[in-house]
């Protein structure tokens, strides 16, 4: 497979989704971008911004197994990762598992489950694999978790430990739609999953594509441009070899500092290099532009922000931090 052909493919991919999700360009480009990669995703939104309903597409047009978790303040580890289970006939315990297994996992409502359930996901995410008695089981490939959370109620959740969400390739906001989408929504009347979507690729292209993304060039400067929007995010660094940390400095630096406790680790760069590379590629290009990295920065890096409580008593948000961090770095 050729860049054109992959990019044109996952056009093709959009406009087939765009049969029943009605705009949310950013959640779907976030799921496809960490398909490619292989992450998980968070999405982040109001109920009825078609959450679930951009997710189950997603599993029909690239013909992978779906299974949805509905959590609850009750749900226990082994609802999600299965357990055993005694058979009286052969007086053995016989393996029943969870729907963890599965491609595309949908967590509804993550926040939701107590620490034990989300530690049982966490084993899922990291490990491609889950525990079940003495013996473990690796999860199919591919593997994918898309979580959705509300962030209005947060009465009777439980926050995501960091470790769990920096197992989150990107954190996607699901916005309010726009007056013309809005009005197709109502016309059509909510209905959107009668609608039929074809299968577009199978989990076979999904692979060349991940095969196409490593071909994909990020020159030198580029790459200093990555490490230096990360690490203007930590304490530590005072002095950056790379050469940017003295334009920001001073005012600027404390600025962004006094908000953030803690900064984003290496996992945030990597992560950052590898998804600017996927929009490179779903321009058809074989090489990174800064706009590029700028494009995906806020989804990767929103939720790999620890922020002080002076940033929850001033109204500053994870996005307004990367925003400004965007300005400052200079682009090479």
């Amino acid at each position: 497979m050729e860049i054109t052909e992959a990019s044109k493919l996952i056009e093709k991919c959009k406009k087939e989704i765009a049969k029943r999700v009605v705009g949310q360009t950013e959640v779907v480009d976030g799921i496809l971008t960490a398909m490619i990669v292989g992450g998980h995703v968070l999405l982040e939104g109001c109920p009825g911004l078609a959450k679930t309903l951009a997710v189950k597409t997603f599993a029909q047009v690239s013909d992978l197994s779906f299974k949805r978790i509905q959590f609850t303040p009750d749900l226990l580890p082994a609802d999600v990762s299965g357990t055993l289970v005694y058979e009286q006939n052969t007086g053995k315990f016989s393996v029943r598992k969870g729907p963890v297994f599965a491609n595309v996992v949908l967590a509804d409502e993550i926040n939701r489950a107590p620490a034990k359930v989300q530690s049982a996901l966490l084993e899922a995410m990291a490990e491609y694999q889950v525990t079940i008695g003495e013996q473990s089981y690796e999860l199919p490939k591919p593997f994918f978790v898309l979580a959705t959370q509300n962030p209005i109620e947060q009465e009777g959740t439980y926050a995501l430990p960091e470790a769990e969400l920096d197992r989150f390739l990107l954190k996607v906001h699901a916005s309010y739609p726009s007056v013309t989408e809005e009005a197709k929504i109502v016309a059509q009347g909510g209905d959107f999953e009668s609608i039929e979507v074809r299968k577009v690729f199978t989990a076979e292209q999904l692979y060349d594509f991940r095969n196409l993304v490593e071909k994909i060039s990020c020159d030198e400067t580029l790459i200093n441009y990555i490490v230096s929007l990360v690490s203007v995010t930590r304490k530590n660094t005072r002095v950056n070899p790379l050469g940017t940390m003295s334009v920001v400095s001073g005012k600027s630096k404390n600025y962004i500092l006094r908000y953030i406790s803690f900064g984003v680790s290496p996992r945030g760069s990597i992560a950052l290099l590898k998804c600017a590379k996927v929009v490179a590629m779903f321009a058809g290009r074989n090489y990174v532009l800064p706009e590029d990295i700028k494009k995906v920065a806020p989804m990767v890096l929103r939720h790999r922000l620890v922020l002080s409580y002076e940033a929850l008593a001033d109204g500053i948000t994870s996005d307004d931090l990367v925003e400004k961090i965007l300005t400052l770095v200079p682009v090479p």
